[in-house]
């Protein structure tokens, strides 16, 4: 929706859609694109105090980048939680745990960043969302692993998963059409969720599993397969390894014992 229009406005129009379409009661304010926290302090307290005085809304949920997480905002954020009861989500991308593909993919932070905001954060109280990328080209099995086993052990609250896209005019692309880098099949991204959902504690809830993109605005997504085809996949090859989310999750701090480790 066009960023000129007053929050409140968005919200009550999108409201009316979603309460049609789906019989909703109760709503999520999501301040989704851009990098929420990195707007003028006074601008973003307008936009929360607009959205907290919707009716209806149960939670904000604001999304960022780790290496834009300011006191002065989740401040205001935890006076909002405590003066009307909203629920306040932080989203935070960070795609991969392997620094060196934060490096290529140009982040412009690495796992520290990310491990330093989720620490404040959760010292306000506020819920977790965490968005990952668990086919990106610099990445191996290792990597997912490595992925399940951090937030599980950060016990951050949501994952929204996503497979790669490539964007038209992106330097990404540019790699892509140059066969600078290769993007796995989509049979092994699914084996890929397998074991990233295998080693995630099924306490954390995932919201999402592949990534959604006009097919005007990207080069490659999805192997040109459906989204709905592609959790089918998922969903059949769960069932023949008769496996699920948390099978293979073990707490790291007693891994060791498990194992017969020393």
């Amino acid at each position: 929706m066009n960023s000129s229009i007053r929050v409140t406005e968005q919200l009550l129009k999108t409201k009316q859609f979603i309460r049609k379409k789906y019989k909703a009661n109760k709503f999520i304010a999501y301040f989704q694109n851009y990098t929420n926290t990195f707007m003028p302090i006074k601008d973003f307290q307008d936009r929360i105090l607009e959205a907290s005085n919707v009716s209806d809304v149960v939670e904000i949920s604001i999304s960022t980048r780790p290496d834009c997480i300011k006191k002065e905002y989740l401040d205001y954020l935890l006076m909002i939680k405590e003066e009307t009861g909203i629920n306040i989500t932080i989203e935070l991308g960070l795609q991969s745990v392997n620094y060196r593909c934060l490096d290529s993919i140009n982040r412009g932070h690495g796992l520290g960043a990310f491990l330093g905001a989720v620490n404040i954060i959760k010292s306000y109280g506020f819920n977790i969302c965490v968005h990952m990328i668990l086919n990106l080209p610099f990445d191996d099995m290792r990597d997912v692993i490595e992925a399940a086993d951090v937030l599980s052990s950060l016990e951050v609250d949501i994952i929204k998963l996503h497979s790669l896209y490539v964007s038209k005019n992106t330097i990404l692309c540019n790699m892509y059409e140059n066969d600078k880098i290769t993007i796995c099949s989509a049979s092994e991204y699914i084996e890929r969720l397998i074991v990233f959902l295998e080693r995630t504690n099924s306490s954390i809830a995932i919201e999402r599993l592949f990534s959604r993109i006009p097919e005007e605005d990207a080069v490659f997504s999805n192997w040109g397969i459906s989204w709905w085809k592609l959790k089918d996949m998922l969903f059949k090859r769960m069932e023949e390894l008769d496996t699920y989310q948390g099978k293979k999750y073990v707490p790291l701090y007693s891994e060791a014992l498990i194992k017969g480790g020393y």
